[in-house]
């Protein structure tokens, strides 16, 4: 797999997501459990230099932020071209909390979903639609 960490595109590539990767972060988080996922039509991201040159770039914007990444670039499956940056670093005990409590609220948003429960789902930060929509802006403008 070549790399693409020097390639000039993945170096302009990774200056978009940077705030945005910030600030979908936990607020009282210390910056820990950050993740951000985006959903590109195939040709799109074709477009864009491809899932691979998406996907460094994703991770070398991360590791700006300090986080220790695992990263996730799939093409072709049901939502398109699938690229997820996430911070696996062992969060802080004092910044535990706060990551538990958006875990949970995410599973709750979920089993409201599955569920079939009445009512609007409880709000879930970071939908990857939303996520999806700035990424493309910030990519389209070439800041966020």
């Amino acid at each position: 797999m070549a790399s693409y960490a020097k390639d000039p595109r993945c170096t302009a590539m990774a200056e978009a997501p940077l705030p945005l990767l910030h600030r979908n972060c936990l607020e009282g988080a210390g910056g820990y459990g950050g993740s951000y996922q985006v959903n590109l039509d195939d040709e799109e991201a074709v477009g864009l230099g491809g899932v691979e040159l998406i996907r460094a770039a994703m991770r070398k914007a991360a590791r700006q932020l300090g986080w220790k990444v695992t990263t996730i670039g799939m093409i072709g499956t049901r939502h398109g071209t699938v690229v997820v940056v996430q911070d696996v670093r062992e969060v802080p005990e004092e910044h535990q909390a706060v990551i538990n409590d958006a875990m949970n609220d995410r599973m709750r948003a979920a089993l409201h979903k599955v569920w079939g429960e009445p009512g609007p789902a409880p709000d879930q930060r970071g939908l990857v639609a939303w996520m999806t929509q700035e990424f493309r802006a910030a990519v389209d403008t070439g800041s966020a």
